[in-house]
């Protein structure tokens, strides 16, 4: 029998708002849960979860206007375990064991992430939502989800994009003739300076030889097809 394939699925916080002023919609959410649950139900996968916290809060944005950084960033990770926490229902009211391990202390609401518990909770076939960052100010959750997947030696980055179908040249919302990346290397978005993820994650990824496939969750399937490695958004290998 062959071994499952270990991936972690990297979900913007903004994908769980709504339309309207709802900051987490639950019918968004469960949608989203319905989508990882296909792709789940494969049987062939081990999945770990990280998702942001822009949809609450965005640390780097209140440090531009004037918050403490270290505190603004400590304020976003809560945002990450919020919307963990959300997700985490969701797929457990369809029927999937899932835990929530956090790296900032919560006992009340998440497990503390300890790599060999991860390990285990993934064997066991649950799905592991990864919160609170890196439990560090000044590191992003594309820096948590790389720092994650090498830690429990996932094979690829799954970054599920709110509407963006894959890497582009130059934001595609203002330029017709930007375009699009079906591959890349990591030292090829390091040099060009795409923003993929911030540098700190894309370095950490390129050391650990961890692919990281960008592409558009909006449409019905795509988390499902990617993860049986279809050819859909930008490879960066």
């Amino acid at each position: 029998m062959e071994p499952k394939k270990r991936i972690i699925i990297k979900l913007s916080g903004e994908a769980l708002s709504g339309e309207g002023n709802l900051v987490i919609d639950p019918f968004r959410v469960r949608e989203i849960a319905y989508e990882i649950k296909e792709a789940y139900d494969l049987g062939d996968l081990e999945m770990g979860i990280i998702v942001g916290g822009g949809n609450i809060w965005r640390g780097q944005t209140a440090s531009d206007m004037g918050f403490e950084r270290s505190s603004a960033d400590y304020m976003g990770m809560i945002a990450t375990i919020m919307n963990a926490l959300a997700l985490q229902n969701a797929l457990e009211e369809i029927g999937i064991e899932t835990r929530t391990m956090s790296s900032l202390n919560i006992p009340q609401v998440a497990e503390p992430y300890i790599r060999r518990k991860a390990l285990s909770n993934l064997e066991k076939d649950r799905i592991v939502i990864f919160a609170g960052g890196t439990g560090n100010p000044y590191f992003t959750t594309d820096t948590t989800s790389a720092l994650r997947a090498a830690e429990i030696g996932a094979e690829v980055i799954l970054m599920a994009k709110n509407g963006t179908d894959g890497v582009y040249d130059k934001d595609p919302a203002k330029y017709n003739d930007a375009k699009k990346y079906d591959t890349l290397t990591h030292q090829e978005v390091l040099e060009k300076k795409l923003e993929v993820m911030d540098s700190t994650a894309a370095a950490l990824c390129k050391d650990n030889g961890i692919n990281i496939v960008v592409f558009d969750m909006n449409e019905h399937g795509n988390i499902k097809k990617v993860a049986q490695g279809e050819k859909i958004g930008t490879l960066i290998y």
